[in-house]
């Protein structure tokens, strides 16, 4: 896939920066603003299109953007082989063993 496009929350958003592809975001609620606003910020997406905002013509414009600007498509790869060797549950249970050893000790 050149891309994807999702409604930016959490769990999507970390799938779709696993996938190593740009991210379009559409976000309309919650946290998906804050999500998609980092995707931008991390330059592995074009500028979210809010939800109230989108028609074809934007959708078109943002799809073209992310598959065909290099920088966007480099970032994307990179930020995705990293979540890819991230191992998310023994690194919450590392910090959590961590802090509970500290709650104990005090």
């Amino acid at each position: 896939m050149a891309a994807v496009m999702h409604h930016g929350g959490a769990g999507t958003t970390a799938a779709g920066l696993r996938s190593g592809v740009p991210s379009i975001i559409t976000p309309f609620i919650v946290d998906q603003w804050s999500w998609a606003r980092q995707v931008f910020a991390l330059g592995v997406g074009p500028a979210p299109i809010p939800y109230k905002t989108l028609t074809a013509e934007r959708l078109a414009d943002a799809i073209h953007e992310a598959v065909t600007n290099q920088t966007i498509r480099e970032r994307a790869a990179e930020i995705g082989k990293k979540v890819q060797k991230e191992d998310g549950l023994e690194r919450t249970i590392e910090i959590f063993l961590q802090y509970a050893d500290k709650k104990v000790k005090n």
